[in-house]
């Protein structure tokens, strides 16, 4: 093996790997794309259940220097996400309280011009938990709060670098909002940030960066049951990886990543049910794949107080 093919081959088993398992985890607002114009939207009182199916593709891989790594690089994830997730009205408080659990099962596939670093892994993915989440309606505005984590359930390939699970635990923290411009809530501008805090890896001495995301959308409500609207995405990881395990090419390589792309939503009020269709792709990366999400999601209201 020629020397100058050892940072490439590393460079694909933990940036497009990594990339990958982040398009595996949950329908809610960690992986990127998977949210938009409800980002911030607080639900009312009520259970509900969401099933989503989401494929990601990606067939460039961008340096930190916004530069093209050439390793023929093909890489897919398809994902289907059930979730639950419940909200109650604390009347006296004029406070919502909420939680939620999704558990994914995915595949993820990668090839590349060297087999070494090409990978193809199916299974459960990282087990999402919210325990908490709160949400306040103080006149056209919505606010929502919450903290989470990633436990490490999901299938890791042999090394600890890729798969359909992340193995490592992830804290996240988010606090967004929603603003509606008019009485009837038909307009809204909609944003969630959140803090991803990584846990070293599992079985390695690695760890990933802490990373800052924004996620949300613009959209309007024609008639009573059709939603159409633009969603967005950046995210900045915000602290170096670190470790022994971490090859000298990747020091302090941060991952960067814009997208956007089109939303429809969907209501069907004699089925308590809400169909989302979403489509979005980079459109600026720095130091992880580049690529594009579709989502269709269906969001059922298994029962409501109203």
């Amino acid at each position: 093996m020629r020397a100058r093919a050892v940072p490439k081959i590393v460079l694909v088993a933990l940036l497009v790997a990594g990339g990958a398992a982040h398009a595996q985890q949950d329908l809610g607002h960690k992986v990127l794309g998977t949210i938009g114009l409800d980002a911030g939207e607080l639900q009312p009182t009520g259970l509900y259940a969401v099933d989503a199916v989401g494929a990601w593709r990606a067939d460039e891989l961008i340096d930190r220097n916004g530069r093209r790594v050439p390793v023929g690089l093909q890489s897919t994830a398809f994902e289907n996400v059930f979730g639950i997730s419940g909200n109650y009205e604390l009347r006296a408080l004029h406070t919502w309280v909420g939680a939620a659990v999704t558990m994914p099962v995915a595949r993820v596939a990668l090839s590349t011009d060297d087999p070494r670093a090409s990978l193809d892994d199916w299974g459960f993915g990282d087990l999402y938990v919210e325990p908490i989440a709160l949400g306040w309606r103080p006149g056209r505005h919505d606010l929502v709060a919450s903290y989470a984590f990633y436990a490490p359930t999901g299938h890791l390939a042999p090394g600890g670098t890729g798969g359909v699970g992340n193995g490592h635990w992830t804290h996240e923290f988010a606090a967004g909002g929603t603003l509606y411009f008019d009485r009837a809530r038909r307009w809204k501008l909609s944003a969630l940030a959140s803090y991803e805090l990584n846990e070293p890896k599992i079985g390695i001495d690695l760890r990933r960066g802490d990373t800052v995301q924004i996620q949300g959308g613009a959209g309007v409500r024609l008639g009573r049951i059709v939603e159409l609207g633009v969603a967005g995405y950046a995210l900045w990881q915000v602290t170096d990886d670190t470790g022994s395990a971490l090859p000298p090419v990747l020091a302090g390589a941060r991952d960067v990543d814009y997208g956007v792309g089109p939303e429809l939503d969907v209501t069907v009020p004699q089925l308590r049910t809400k169909l989302v269709a979403r489509y979005t792709h980079d459109v600026y990366v720095r130091s992880r794949p580049s690529g594009s999400l579709f989502v269709i999601a269906l969001d059922i209201s298994a029962w409501s107080a109203h």
